[in-house]
């Protein structure tokens, strides 16, 4: 119940206004936002790499209603992108469709998408694609797979609480795609998404096993430590080595697993949101983790 207020709470104007005018809730928010500017998130990137972990790097926002509000994306995406070599950073960068006009003008969306990858490739940054809501879920996969023909490296986010994943994969199979395994954090119909916690552990579990035997360098982002150990176990079984996949965990969440994990040799990255849209992004973290939101409360009400 508090995950769905919660996950309604993330799309609410009313209190993304009362929240992000509230300095208490804008400094605590530092916890799982590097921050609003493009150099704090740089500075968290080589923090983390000095810990001999990776960087991905995701400009908060969604959903632009106007061409003029994708092209801003592309310029600051494109600044990202080029920020990251000059740094010397081990560092990813994930981008959001929807920021790019997929919902205004596909054309342009497909443009703009083509643009950022070539700037990326160019200066030999990988990129990302995050998955957003079941009804973009068609499209995105469309538009991925456009995109890895002609940038193989280019991996995509597939949620495993959809009930159509484990079909759309299968239909990726050819492309021994690069995905990222998440949960999925946005709220769905149960006709369109599985709804108990176990059923999504389990579904995540099967699509390790697809992945390590049909994908090509996949992810794990998730903190659910039997899902961790799951794909440890399953990676040795078919026959991979620690640096064959790669752990993916929020920024502010978990930071002893994700040094342990880097200290026993796997690939670790650590997804760094940053940029003033930061309270849709801060309630959905709540929603995934209880004790995300223990944490906000507390240090709101200074204890």
């Amino acid at each position: 119940m508090v995950n769905r207020v919660l996950v309604w709470a993330s799309g609410s104007p009313r209190l993304q206004r009362q929240v992000t005018e509230n300095p208490i809730a804008r400094r605590v928010s530092h916890r799982f936002v590097a921050g609003e500017r493009l150099d704090e998130a740089l500075d968290a990137a080589a923090e983390l790499n000095s810990h001999e972990i990776g960087a991905i790097l995701d400009l908060l926002g969604e959903g632009v209603t106007d061409l003029a509000g994708a092209t801003h994306a592309v310029e600051q995406y494109e600044e990202v992108t080029d920020a990251i070599p000059t740094r010397g950073l081990d560092a990813t960068i994930s981008i959001k469709l929807s920021q790019l006009g997929q919902t205004v003008d596909r054309a342009a969306c497909v443009a703009n998408l083509n643009e950022i990858l070539d700037r990326a490739a160019g200066v030999g940054v990988p990129v990302e694609i995050d998955m957003e809501d079941s009804s973009l879920v068609s499209d995105t996969l469309d538009l991925f797979r456009e995109a890895a023909s002609k940038h193989p490296q280019t991996r995509l986010a597939i949620q495993a609480a959809l009930r159509r994943t484990p079909l759309d994969l299968e239909t990726m199979a050819s492309l021994k795609p690069r995905v990222r395994l998440v949960k999925g954090a946005y709220a769905e119909p149960v006709e369109v998404a599985l709804q108990g916690k176990q059923e999504i552990r389990a579904q995540f579990k099967f699509l390790t096993d697809w992945l390590f035997e049909h994908g090509t360098n996949p992810a794990f982002g998730t903190h659910d430590s039997d899902l961790i150990d799951y794909a440890r176990k399953a990676a040795a079984q078919a026959g991979k080595s620690p640096k064959d996949f790669e752990f993916q965990l929020l920024y502010g969440i978990r930071r002893n697993l994700q040094e342990d994990l880097a200290k026993h040799g796997y690939r670790v990255r650590v997804y760094i949101p940053f940029g003033s849209a930061w309270y849709p992004y801060l309630t959905r973290r709540m929603a995934e983790r209880p004790s995300n939101l223990i944490f906000f409360l507390r240090a709101l009400v200074g204890r």
